[in-house]
């Protein structure tokens, strides 16, 4: 059923989808972030997540439902990707796409686990790199189905390529200052919301079949 629903969907209403879920994740995760446990959402200072943790349980439960909320978004992003980039490569899209399936699947098993304390903040955070080596890929691997797509603009895909490794800041850890910190999440942030923007304003550029059969 879920299959059908899939291939159904023309890429055109897939975009809307994308862009609504992202729109509302960024919402969702600035609510997390600024006014729940900071370090929780985006990489941070472990011993202050766990500081934090200790001191607002309360807070932290709403915060590991704001943010799984966020996930699950992910996956539906993931699976609308899916049908707005398959008629240019039906394996690329779905290579895009299980990317970062598997990185919401890795993200929720650690939210879940620290939230019934099977791990701690630090066992978190080993988690949550492996989720953003997943995540990373995805980011790549969409830049590469965007410029090969025909029908997306292919400056989008290069911003997205620049952004997937901008992540490598995160897996090495390399400590940067303040500014460059903040210009390169906003590298990252500012890559997905332009796809999302684009193709929520120009969805009518994208096929209107759902499916082709392609490589």
């Amino acid at each position: 059923m879920l299959n059908n629903a899939i291939n159904s969907t023309s890429p055109r209403r897939a975009a809307m989808v994308v862009g609504i879920a992202f729109l509302t994740s960024v919402l969702v995760v600035t609510l997390v972030d600024d006014f729940l446990l900071p370090n929780f959402v985006v990489p941070g200072d472990t011993s202050a997540l766990a500081r934090d943790i200790e001191a607002n349980p309360e807070t932290f439960l709403f915060a590991a439902i704001g943010y799984l909320t966020v996930l699950v978004l992910d996956s539906i992003i993931a699976v609308a990707l899916y049908v707005v980039l398959k008629p240019a490569s039906r394996r690329r899209a779905a290579l895009m796409s299980a990317l970062r399936l598997l990185y919401a699947a890795v993200l929720t098993i650690g939210v879940l686990a620290l939230l019934f304390q099977m791990v701690d903040a630090y066992g978190y955070a080993q988690i949550k790199l492996l989720g953003y080596i997943f995540f990373a890929s995805h980011i790549l691997v969409l830049g590469y189905s965007v410029i090969l797509s025909g029908y997306i603009p292919k400056a989008l895909g290069v911003w997205l390529i620049v952004a997937a490794f901008t992540y490598a800041v995160f897996v090495v850890d390399i400590q940067l200052p303040a500014a460059l910190s903040l210009l390169t999440m906003l590298m990252m942030a500012g890559a997905e919301l332009a796809l999302s923007v684009w193709l929520m304003v120009k969805r009518k550029n994208l096929p209107e079949r759902s499916f082709r059969d392609t490589d």
